[in-house]
């Protein structure tokens, strides 16, 4: 697993800066044949914030009895902790024993404007399959895949809904690295620029629910499902394209290539990604590349992104018994039950602020169940409940995901109030 984290060298006697902050030393009153205290670095990752996020204080010590962080964090162990200040804040780092003290400090900064990227603009992606975003988060900072909800209230029917997708069930993650029955694990995508030439798309089952084209599908678009070693595919066969320069998101459910470069699809749909009116052609009851009418691609969860430390939208999951009705922003279902104790689409889901995320957990582990707290996680088609959507990307350690999503359970969520519930 690859993270990056800002480090603060220390030694002792010796004061350096890096990363997010400065640090500095200070000894204490040395004890005959014991061994100071030491810190080895001390840092923040990510190191700039906005209101709201959160940072991740990590640090390497040794020879220390007690560890403490100030202001607001107090004793802790391991070698990290979740924060999330509301003003620019200097921590302090103190390690000590009997032989004495020793601190080193690191700043998270606070309100610098998402420096490595910008809500609502795609401009600072990086091109290709599965690219980097490098901080842009599709739609405005306002929208609902974006919205904090971790003060929203607790819907009434919480409880019984949690009871059918399953209390004792683990989160489980549809993503990874390598192959899966021959084909890469997860959804992918491909970030093109606005001079992408444009192709025909031919619906075949929904088109007049879909946006028309042409669409900028390049000729190797990832399609989802697609064995490497040329081998038959089939399912959802989802293809996702992202205009970054017009700021616009392409999706297509059920996708063939065509032999002249078109493509057949079952369904598609166009996103702006610089608005909050995110389907200016779509209509309320419309489905889209996805069962619930919504945007796959911002409810995915990515490597470069959980790597960071922070996700900052909410994400996509599935559950096997939906109901048929939906929430905002969905605008389609996808069964016939009308038993309240399903989970409509678009319904939002919350990592309760009581579970604990522990600090043994690798960073992505812990970006993804911070990004659960702070935005949650939204209903978005049928398929194995708990499952969380993400992208492939052979930077993923899959044994650390399974292992440690796992052990989170239905019973440590619950369902954020449904308001809107749309009934046909």
């Amino acid at each position: 697993m690859n993270s990056t984290h800002y480090l603060l060298p220390l030694l002792l006697g010796l004061a350096a800066c890096g990363g997010g902050g400065g640090s500095d030393g200070g000894g204490g009153t040395t004890t005959p044949g014991a061994s100071q205290p030491s810190i080895q670095s001390f840092g923040a990752t990510p190191a700039n914030i906005t209101a709201g996020q959160s940072s991740t204080l990590s640090w390497q010590s040794s020879h220390a009895t007690s560890l403490s962080i100030s202001p607001g964090v107090g004793l802790v162990s391991g070698n990290s902790v979740a924060v999330a200040p509301v003003t620019t804040t200097t921590y302090t780092l103190t390690a000590s024993n009997a032989a004495g003290t020793i601190t080193a400090s690191t700043t998270v900064t606070v309100g610098s404007g998402n420096s490595n990227g910008s809500y609502g603009s795609m401009a600072a992606a990086s091109l290709g399959i599965g690219a980097a975003l490098n901080g842009s988060l599709p739609f405005p900072a306002s929208n609902a895949w974006n919205q904090d909800i971790s003060a929203a209230p607790v819907d009434s029917n919480s409880t019984n809904i949690l009871t059918t997708i399953g209390l004792t069930r683990g989160l489980h993650p549809d993503f990874g690295a390598g192959l899966y029955e021959g084909a890469p694990i997860g959804i992918p995508y491909v970030v093109v620029a606005g001079t992408q030439a444009k192709v025909n798309i031919r619906f075949t089952a929904y088109g007049d629910e879909s946006d028309p084209g042409p669409y900028p599908v390049p000729g190797n678009a990832p399609i989802e499902g697609k064995r490497p070693d040329g081998g038959a595919f089939d399912g959802d066969r989802h293809v996702l394209v992202v205009d970054k320069d017009n700021n616009r998101l392409y999706e297509l459910y059920r996708a063939f290539p065509q032999s002249d470069g078109s493509w057949n699809a079952d369904a598609g749909a166009v996103f702006h990604l610089d608005s909050n009116i995110v389907r200016p052609g779509g209509k309320p009851g419309w489905t889209s590349a996805d069962a619930a009418g919504l945007p796959i691609f911002p409810g995915l969860v990515r490597y470069d992104e959980a790597a960071s430390g922070t996700i900052r939208h909410a994400l996509r999951f599935t559950v096997s018994q939906s109901r048929r009705a939906y929430v905002p922003p969905a605008t389609h279902w996808a069964a016939s039950s009308t038993d309240p104790n399903r989970a409509p689409m678009g319904m939002r889901v919350r990592l309760k602020a009581s579970y604990a995320i522990p600090a043994s957990f690798s960073t992505e582990s812990r970006a993804i169940l911070q990004a659960m707290k702070t935005y949650g996680m939204i209903v978005a088609d049928n398929g194995s409940n708990w499952y969380v959507s993400g992208a492939p990307d052979d930077r993923w350690n899959n044994d650390k995901l399974v292992r440690e999503l796992g052990s989170v359970k239905g019973a440590d969520f619950e369902v954020i109030r449904m308001d809107g519930l749309v009934t046909p």
